[in-house]
């Protein structure tokens, strides 16, 4: 008797445990574009169109490699619109009894297929460097789990860039080195973009009628579809930014929505691109001398180490930990994130990119959208939502961790020693929003001063008791006990006017 054999929108990998495991002789490959999945957040028209071509792409190539594919599109009279329906339907057609998976990337599915009427047999994702089992090990008994201890330890497995038992350049980490604020004169390569094809066109075509009101902008559309185009990107982005990438990484510039960075995390994420062989080849470039050890170090540890341990801890917190709220954050997200007004510039700036790229790269998201919904008091599992909704390359066990942890301080600091704020002067160092913005980041107090910059030290008076102890908090407490008593108060009213604004709907 067959089995199916299910292939998610975010495993389209020849390498898949599912595929490797097969009998491609006797079994049946599942792949379905169902509304369960394109309709579970309001996912952007690009996020989209992205899963559905690259998926169609990838069950053609199966079908050239010898692979049976049922093959379910969005619009078929006979879909049932989920996953497990799906799967049912194939195996009532089959007469296939069992199913076999490679492990989901969000809990969501996990206990989907966990809960199905059909025994299907879920297998541990290879594609990544770290299983969860090397992952758990390595985090039992620590009292804290700090992703550059982990970094190490990933570097010593794989030994990228490693000399001997010591760290290439003699250091393991360069990211003091990577943070240099942009100016307006970079030359400027940008990502690789690609022209739709006929696949990609038919997509475009069905997302622009079934999802008309979703959040963003579907046109133009220039991602990579399969993975010759994804190799490729990622060709580019070594030759023509990586020698730059690490000095500018956290840089924001009104006019480059890109700078130096790959944009290749959907391709990654999706599984077009293969981790490890992204970060070799990415070594390579540091080992012929073509690009600097910090531009490359900074790169790999995004991959290596940050990327494995998000996803490590996801997995091991449980499907609860997408809506923690350790700090209570009630707040709704405000309408601007949605595209309505605001007169924050670096706000506007990083939500417009976002509306028209699906993309926005990792200082965007955690020091202006993140920053500010932590220091306004969002509520966490609404900005969540909001992050897996509109990024192309967000699925779940990378963005909660990164959201829930990283950004909102939501898992109790599981994942950050502290939370990651900061007044309106980070921003201005590190872009030049502030230029064109109504407030002015220098003013302190008042009607024009900077939102960030009252809500920062809202922030910390609202959440003392359990930050004043923090050893990397200290001093910022010692700065507002210095304050003028008088000071201390203007600025605590404007960040609460600023909140009731939020709170009345009016514009900030």
């Amino acid at each position: 008797m067959s089995r199916l054999v299910l292939v998610l929108g975010d495993q389209v990998s020849p390498g898949l445990s599912a595929l490797q495991e097969a009998d491609k002789a006797r079994d049946l490959v599942v792949m379905a574009e169902v509304m369960g999945e394109a309709a579970y957040v309001r996912h952007h028209p690009k996020k989209i169109a992205f899963c559905l071509a690259a998926m169609r792409k990838f069950a053609a190539r199966l079908e050239r490699d010898g692979w049976r594919v049922a093959y379910t599109r969005l619009d078929d009279a006979e879909n049932s619109q989920s996953i497990v329906g799906e799967l049912l339907r194939r195996a009532e057609a089959e007469g296939a009894d069992s199913v076999l998976a490679t492990e989901p990337g969000e809990w969501r599915l996990i206990e989907a297929l966990s809960h199905a009427p059909i025994k299907v047999r879920q297998l541990p994702d290879t594609r990544f460097i770290a299983s969860h089992a090397e992952f758990d090990a390595w985090a039992e008994g620590r009292k804290s789990l700090r992703m550059e201890y982990f970094y190490r330890e990933m570097r010593r497995k794989t030994g990228l860039l490693m000399e001997g038992d010591d760290p290439a350049g003699g250091k393991w980490n360069f990211d003091h080195d990577n943070r240099k604020p942009a100016s307006d004169d970079l030359f400027r390569e940008g990502p690789l973009k690609f022209d739709p094809d006929e696949t990609v066109n038919a997509v475009l075509d069905l997302v622009e009628r079934r999802f008309p009101d979703n959040f963003g902008r579907l046109r133009p559309f220039w991602f990579a579809t399969d993975a010759d185009q994804a190799n490729t990107a990622l060709d580019h982005f070594l030759e023509h930014a990586l020698p730059c990438f690490g000095d500018y990484q956290d840089a924001m510039l009104e006019g480059d929505r890109f700078l130096y960075h790959a944009v290749i995390s959907p391709y990654l994420n999706a599984g077009l691109l293969d981790p490890l062989d992204i970060c070799r080849r990415a070594e390579a470039e540091y080992r012929a001398g073509r690009a600097p050890i910090n531009a490359v170090e900074g790169f790999i540890r995004q991959i290596l180490g940050w990327r494995e341990y998000v996803r490590g801890i996801y997995y091991r917190e449980g499907p609860d930990y997408p809506r923690r709220n350790a700090l209570n954050h009630q707040r709704k997200l405000p309408d601007f994130y949605w595209g309505g007004e605001t007169r924050m510039n670096c706000v506007a700036h990083a939500v417009a990119q976002t509306r028209d790229e699906a993309y926005a790269h990792h200082i965007q998201r955690l020091m202006v959208t993140g920053n500010f919904a932590l220091l306004a008091g969002v509520n966490p599992t609404e900005l969540h939502e909001w992050y897996l909704a509109v990024y192309a390359d967000a699925y779940e066990w990378v963005e909660a961790p990164n959201t829930v942890g990283m950004s909102q301080f939501a898992d109790g600091g599981i994942i950050a020693s502290k939370p990651y704020i900061s007044s309106g002067n980070y921003i201005s160092k590190m872009s030049d929003y502030c230029r064109g913005c109504a407030y002015k980041v220098t003013q302190k107090t008042g009607a024009g001063a900077c939102p960030f910059n009252l809500l920062y030290w809202g922030f910390l008076d609202r959440h003392r008791d359990r930050f004043q102890g923090n050893p990397r908090m200290a001093q910022m407490y010692r700065t507002w006990d210095r304050m003028a008593a008088d000071r201390r108060a203007a600025v605590l009213d404007g960040a609460q006017a600023i909140l009731d604004r939020l709170s009345a709907g009016e514009t900030v």
